[in-house]
């Protein structure tokens, strides 16, 4: 490879410039508009925020408060089958608890069934991993090389499905997760196209939650007959086939019968947030003021002087 040389330029050559063109683009020249900070102008931006956000706020904590949502917790009465659930040769056996609790009014509009857990941490790192994307997509996957430990396969090399830690704590039974009391293929038996990994409680437990304490929507009461306008007062009675045991690690078990309304479910943190916000902004607003009028009181005394 022959190197080049390089001559120096001859008389009446010329190199080109690197001086930006003269347009106004090139030259930065562009009409702009600067804002012009004063007084008034941010003041009222403050104050303006502040009754926004505030009000805002308490239009929402309003309709928050105005939910209507009872939970019922029956980790106590159905400890007994925890229990026989927490050994893992039980898993032959079915066990069931009676819940019983009273409505004393009637619970008006759409109710929606939520089951709520505590102090499950589903967020915890070595569980969020414990699962195998490739096997919900249905494709041929190598069981052992995946994230599912330690639910994999059994002893006899039977490969779990669905693997993962995720899943088994929500079903019941062996030959499948351990935990496992339906095949996967009958999950729904009344709707046999809400079977397998599109099942919708599946789906739903699947996506697991940022906190240790979380509800997740199980089902919605049907408004005909005597619901039609709601949950009427009464009696009633939740039968529970137990699944997975939460007691060894202080887990807490709910049932949770709530409306909804425009802004979601029984939840004030986002009219508190948008209630902080707009008060800082106030205050902003007042210490803003309170400087201004303080610096003007002695200009006024220096001119005087």
């Amino acid at each position: 490879m022959k190197n080049k040389t390089s001559f120096p330029p001859q008389e009446g050559e010329t190199h080109p410039s690197r001086c930006p063109d003269n347009s106004a683009f090139e030259q930065q020249k562009l009409p702009a508009w600067k804002p012009h900070l004063t007084l008034a102008t941010v003041l009222s931006t403050f104050f303006l925020t502040g009754a926004f956000c505030l009000s805002v706020g308490v239009c929402l904590i309003l309709s928050a408060n105005s939910v209507r949502e009872i939970q019922i917790d029956y980790s106590e009465k159905c400890s007994d089958c925890s229990k026989l659930r927490e050994n893992t040769s039980n898993w032959n056996k079915e066990c069931h608890c009676f819940v019983n609790f009273t409505l004393k009014e009637d619970i008006l509009g759409d109710v929606f069934m939520y089951y709520g857990l505590k102090n499950f941490y589903q967020n915890h790192r070595r569980y969020v991993v414990s699962r195998s994307d490739a096997q919900l997509l249905g494709r041929n996957v190598n069981i052992q090389k995946s994230s599912c430990a330690p639910f994999t396969t059994y002893q006899n090399g039977t490969p779990m499905a669905p693997c993962g830690a995720i899943a088994n704590s929500m079903f019941n039974e062996t030959a499948r997760p351990p935990y496992w009391q339906k095949p996967v293929y009958l999950l729904d038996e009344e709707d046999e196209k809400n079977n397998g990994y599109v099942n919708d409680d599946f789906i739903i437990w699947m996506r697991v939650s940022a906190f240790a304490t979380f509800r997740n929507l199980y089902r919605r009461v049907s408004r005909v007959r005597q619901f039609a306008d709601g949950l009427p007062a009464g009696n009633y009675t939740f039968h529970i086939s137990y699944n997975f045991p939460v007691s060894k690690f202080k887990g807490r078990k709910h049932v949770i019968l709530s409306t909804v309304v425009w802004s979601g479910g029984s939840n004030p943190f986002l009219g508190i947030a948008y209630v902080v916000s707009g008060t800082v902004a106030a205050l902003t607003g007042f210490v803003i003021t309170a400087i201004h009028l303080k610096l003007r009181k002695k200009k006024t005394y220096f001119q005087k002087e």
